[in-house]
């Protein structure tokens, strides 16, 4: 019998095909703050499996201080907290969640573009207030999206279910990718490879679709965003240092860009101070996924990937390392 230790709680009932065979622990941390190296260590000392979440600092101490642990299930398609070299020097397999987010991501950039486009959030709260006396002719104007062009940075799975959105909506949509896509990609999402700087000079809406990584942190800094237009809007659903928040702050402050839709923030659960001031930014607390579809089928896929290893198989689905 195995000892499983899940950093956060999941949706009720999706642990009970271990808990039949295995211990499961389920630990829920203080909302004041993210867990640190010494937190998962006191957790996952005697663990032989660790069910995490993005915001668990795996690192090279921690596995080191974890002798018992066979698996990490990452419940994430993303493994950037993850030391990948560590777990492999120390024996441990990694699992994450790759493609059950690519709807519900989806969805969630053209839920931050809709509402930064059309004032949402002032509209909500302009109505709160009490300000709602009559039909107003010049009130919260915002921008139409027939006809105006979409740039994609990262055309993978969740950009082309964007930019196959972004044709029901009439837009034209321009991407751009370390390497261009095959023609098959392009013909069904109709979209057209450019240069970044083309991408960012030409488009009334940056949505980010791009891994984050050495080549891809800041991507979008103080010279990416005076490039913009001065009407555009930026959308952020991938990882929150591909964008350089005090840069996005001074140009929104000075007017660079009309606005922004940020799913994902640089330092977080932090969030700079500069974009909570800001009635032209629309920010949601890393929803990307946060459909009940998608966290069920997350679930089943860490548990069918915790399964494999337990029970010695040859092949581990859903394996990152």
């Amino acid at each position: 019998m195995a000892h499983i230790v899940a950093t956060r709680p999941l949706l009720d009932g999706a642990l009970d095909a271990l808990r039949e065979t295995h211990t499961v622990t389920v630990h829920d941390p203080d909302p004041s703050g993210d867990r640190t190296e010494e937190d998962l260590i006191a957790l996952a000392a005697e663990a032989d499996v660790l069910l995490s979440v993005l915001a668990d600092p795996l690192t090279e101490r921690v596995f080191a201080a974890c002798p018992h642990l066979q698996m990490v299930a990452q419940y994430a398609v993303g493994v950037d907290n993850i030391d990948l070299d560590a777990a492999t020097e120390h024996g441990v397999v990694v699992s994450h969640t790759p493609g059950v987010l690519t709807d519900a991501t989806a969805d969630q950039a053209w839920a931050l573009l809709l509402a930064a486009a059309r004032h949402v959030r002032a509209a909500d709260q302009y109505v709160r207030d009490g300000h709602f006396e009559r039909w107003e002719t010049t009130v919260l104007l915002g921008m139409e999206l027939a006809d105006k062009t979409l740039g994609i940075v990262g055309l993978g799975r969740i950009g082309q279910a964007v930019a196959r959105r972004a044709l029901g909506f009439g837009m034209d949509v321009v991407y751009h990718n370390r390497r261009r896509a095959n023609p098959t990609v392009e013909r069904q999402t109709g979209a057209r490879y450019v240069s970044l700087d083309n991408l960012l000079a030409t488009s009334d809406v940056v949505s980010l679709h791009c891994p984050h990584n050495e080549d891809s942190h800041h991507l979008i800094d103080a010279a990416a965003l005076e490039r913009m237009k001065e009407t555009a809007l930026l959308v952020n659903t991938a990882r929150g240092a591909v964008v350089d928040e005090a840069a996005l702050v001074e140009a929104l402050g000075e007017g660079e860009i009309a606005g922004a839709g940020l799913d994902v923030f640089e330092h977080e659960p932090d969030v700079h101070p500069g974009l909570l001031d800001q009635d032209r930014v629309v920010l949601a607390p890393h929803l990307g996924s946060a459909t009940t579809r998608a966290r069920r089928r997350m679930a089943d896929m860490v548990v069918e990937s915790i399964q494999a290893v337990l029970q010695g198989a040859e092949s581990v689905p859903h394996r990152a390392a």
